[in-house]
């Protein structure tokens, strides 16, 4: 999946109090993070989907918009967003996929039940999947990492040559790849 380009999609979702109809191309030209979630109403979800929301803010200061995604309705995203204070508190799209088009093009369905895992995507401006992670059910993620790893995917765009270590955070030395380098990390 990495290094390749976003498939072909058309959805409603739910976004600050209407429903909206999206497509691939309302992703391209931006950062994006697509965050697929198994379904409203459940319980790792809404700790994961509101700690996103915490960071928000912070991702479209850097230029991301957030699509999360799950196999539910636009309109049970918006029964969810309208019942529970964590879920509330979201301002990025709530994606419907009820046919599985886009949970499916990006390979994360449940094979016979209908629910995509727990996987997140980061997708640069021209629609190229930059990194991705996938964890299991049990298992939930976490938004300041998410945003070290966008800041990590910008900088190394923006930056040829030049790549980021491990647990690197901005303002810390990259690194240039030579052979001089070699067996000297």
């Amino acid at each position: 999946m990495i290094n390749t380009e976003i498939k072909p999609f058309a959805a409603t979702a739910f976004k600050q109090g209407e429903f909206v109809e999206i497509t691939e191309a309302d992703v391209k030209g931006k950062w994006a993070v697509f965050f697929f979630y198994p379904a409203d109403f459940t319980f790792v979800c809404p700790t994961e989907l509101g700690d996103v929301a915490d960071k928000y803010e912070e991702l479209q200061k850097l230029g991301v918009e957030v699509f999360s995604v799950s196999t539910d309705t636009h309109f049970c995203h918006k029964a969810w967003h309208d019942s529970s204070e964590t879920i509330g508190k979201i301002n990025y799209y709530m994606v419907g996929d009820q046919t599985g088009t886009i949970t499916n093009n990006f390979g994360v369905m449940r094979e016979g039940q209908g629910l995509a895992d727990r996987a997140t995507f980061l997708v640069d401006p021209q629609g190229v999947i930059q990194a991705m992670e996938i964890t299991a059910e049990g298992i939930g993620r976490d938004a300041d990492d998410l945003l070290r790893k966008v800041k990590a995917a910008q900088y190394v765009a923006a930056h040829p040559g030049e790549v980021c270590p491990a647990k690197w955070k901005e303002g810390e030395a990259t690194l240039a790849p030579s052979l001089d380098l070699v067996g000297k990390i």
